[in-house]
């Protein structure tokens, strides 16, 4: 017998399609017809796991931040494992949400478009502001750790520097995007660098290295 297609595999696979469509013509592209073409799926399967095509964007909204937070949550495990330093962390976590590459180039294409939707749609809104929310969040528990560990100052705000190292990465993201001659990959990555050292000034005394110290590689096992 035939294998049943698993459901959320399925509305993946038209989320991706989505998101080609939308990376590719734009928003207004999207319509249920070209979105079973380029899924390679019929019109009334894509209708059987989507009931309107505003279903469709939302939940294709959603697959893409959780597709992009998945990554950072897991380069966050593995960086912890090896001991790197916060600031390096959140440098390589940051860099997740960039268009710094074909993959996250379309991802951020489709997370633009939906951003301007947002504003006239509510359940995109507080899907966008969540997303939001959610990265800020990440931002404060680093900087939290940081402050534990001595890398950053006990003194410094917490939220407020969430709040501007989200905001300055946006910026640097949105004119990257636009601008990736004038503004290239390795001009953004120094520039978020540059930043991220104004708040990390402090040496980790848990690791004992300094600031923009590297971890050494782990001992082969004997």
């Amino acid at each position: 017998m035939p294998r049943v297609a698993d459901h959320e595999e399925r509305r993946h696979q038209v989320a991706t399609a989505v998101g080609r469509i939308i990376a590719a013509e734009g928003l207004n592209a999207v319509t249920v017809a070209k979105t079973a073409a380029e899924a390679g799926i019929s019109v009334g399967l894509v209708q059987h796991y989507f009931r309107s095509k505003d279903e469709m964007l939302l939940f294709t909204y959603g697959y893409v931040l959780e597709r992009i937070e998945r990554r950072v949550s897991d380069l966050i495990e593995r960086s912890e494992a090896v001991g790197a330093r916060v600031e390096h962390i959140v440098l390589d976590g940051l860099a997740e949400y960039m268009p710094l590459d074909e993959q996250r180039r379309q991802e951020w294409r489709v997370a633009l478009a939906f951003t301007g939707r947002a504003a006239d749609d509510p359940r995109l809104g507080a899907t966008k502001a969540a997303a939001l929310g959610r990265t800020r969040a990440l931002l404060a528990q680093a900087i939290t750790n940081a402050q534990e560990c001595g890398e950053v100052p006990e003194s410094a705000d917490v939220a407020k520097e969430a709040a501007r190292i989200a905001a300055y990465a946006d910026g640097l993201t949105a004119h990257h995007f636009a601008d990736p001659a004038g503004l290239p990959a390795d001009a953004v990555l120094a520039a978020l660098g540059d930043h991220l050292a104004t708040v990390f000034t402090g040496e980790c005394r848990l690791r004992g290295r300094s600031p923009g110290e590297r971890p050494a590689a782990s001992p082969e096992p004997s």
